[in-house]
């Protein structure tokens, strides 16, 4: 879990805070990140503890994905489903009318379906 271990030191260090100061923000034991430096397996709540306050998906603390955003649940290509929505009710009708909520949902759904196959 060296991989591990090393993301989250980069990460920690982005935000200016000690390894010890993290363990402490998220409730972690005291030296449980340097343990994973030794292989430790780290426990997939520990993990997800971590992957939350740094706001990454846990497949990129496990050396999974390069892509911190990867395999989050809440986004699509880095949108949220609110900036979805905000897109799609900025979209433009060729009759000047404005757009109903159906609509706006079914060109949501077409920018979410074009994000998710790139």
């Amino acid at each position: 879990m060296f991989e591990t271990f090393e993301k989250i030191k980069i990460l920690a260090k982005k935000q200016g805070i000690s390894l010890n100061t993290l363990e402490e923000r998220v409730g972690l034991g005291k030296n449980y990140i340097y343990s994973l430096k030794n292989k430790k397996t780290p426990s997939a709540e520990h993990i997800a503890k971590i992957a939350d306050y740094f706001n990454v998906s846990t497949d990129y603390l496990l050396g999974r994905t390069d892509n911190p955003s990867i395999a989050k649940d809440d986004t699509i290509a880095g949108y949220t489903s609110d900036d979805l929505r905000k897109m799609a009710e900025n979209a433009k009708t060729f009759d000047g009318k404005p757009l109903t909520e159906e609509d706006i949902d079914a060109i949501q759904n077409i920018i979410e379906i074009y994000l998710r196959g790139r």
